[in-house]
């Protein structure tokens, strides 16, 4: 039977307690270094030369949904009634709200270099020191809203302009296309600055600190918020019934994007999945 993934705002106190302590527990095994140093290792960009998994292509949605499924499944070895939940950036949007509560993530960063002092993942309750990055930190940093040069999080409106898309992806599959679910969605946008990042881009930046670039996984919102973004990939087929992921067949010899994406029965990796088995997990879990 399928289990399910709540709103983050509905968890009761015990589940709180039970996802948290989950995760707590991951990360004293070491497995959750694993998983940021794999996320680090699979973020190749457009500028970059081989295959692009992760990100700027369209394997985003199904890399991204066998990433959170493995974190998941670490989650339940330990607890088997913890399922990732999702928040909703579109309705919780300050930063006092869920998740950023002492029982559950913590709060902000303090203001002089951003190290998050409150919750179960703050550094000086000695339980979650960074091990894996891109810079030499060992604290969990946060700057929500970018203090300095504040931004919003993305709006409902700005999430229905990715559903509405009924193409998954189009060519040339990269950060620069204008049209297509998913870049809608990963969020690159034309011109420069904080008007560039849409969506789930834009989240990564709303968080600061860790969330930005390839370690983001150091912060645990990380999985909340790409289980948001998976319940809208859920979304996006619910609602253009018969597309599926592109591309279909891979580009051809002489293609610049030959060898660089995945096609649809392609493996994934660094799994044997290929994104067409990604698309309906159903099985597995729902979202409530």
């Amino acid at each position: 039977m399928a289990y399910v993934r709540k709103d983050v705002g509905r968890l009761t106190a015990g589940e709180r307690k039970r996802l948290v302590d989950a995760f707590l527990e991951v990360k004293r095994r070491g497995e959750y270094d694993e998983f940021v140093r794999m996320h680090i290792d699979h973020y190749t960009a457009d500028g970059e030369r081989g295959l692009r998994t992760a990100h700027m292509a369209p394997s985003f949605l199904p890399w991204h949904r066998r990433f959170l499924l493995e974190m998941e499944r670490a989650l339940r070895r330990v607890d088997g009634s913890v399922t990732v939940p999702y928040w909703d950036w579109t309705k919780d949007r300050t930063a006092s709200s869920v998740p950023w509560t002492r029982d559950l993530l913590g709060g902000n960063g303090r203001a002089r270099d951003q190290q998050v002092t409150t919750g179960p993942f703050a550094y000086a309750a000695g339980h979650w020191t960074i091990k894996e990055g891109i810079t030499d930190g060992e604290f969990l940093a946060r700057d929500l809203g970018r203090a300095r040069d504040p931004i919003a999080l993305p709006t409902r409106t700005q999430l229905a302009q990715a559903l509405d898309d009924p193409a998954y992806d189009v060519a040339p599959w990269d950060s620069t296309v204008g049209r297509g679910f998913r870049n809608k969605l990963e969020g690159w946008g034309a011109g420069s600055g904080s008007a560039s990042w849409r969506n789930h881009n834009r989240v990564h930046r709303w968080v600061g600190g860790a969330m930005l670039g390839g370690a983001s996984v150091n912060d645990p919102v990380f999985w909340l918020h790409h289980a948001f973004v998976d319940l809208q990939w859920e979304r996006w087929r619910a609602r253009h019934r018969g597309q599926r992921y592109l591309p279909a067949a891979a580009p051809r010899r002489g293609d610049p994007q030959y060898g660089r994406v995945v096609a649809r029965g392609e493996k994934l990796p660094p799994w044997n999945d290929t994104p067409g088995s990604l698309e309906d997990l159903s099985r597995i879990y729902r979202y409530a």
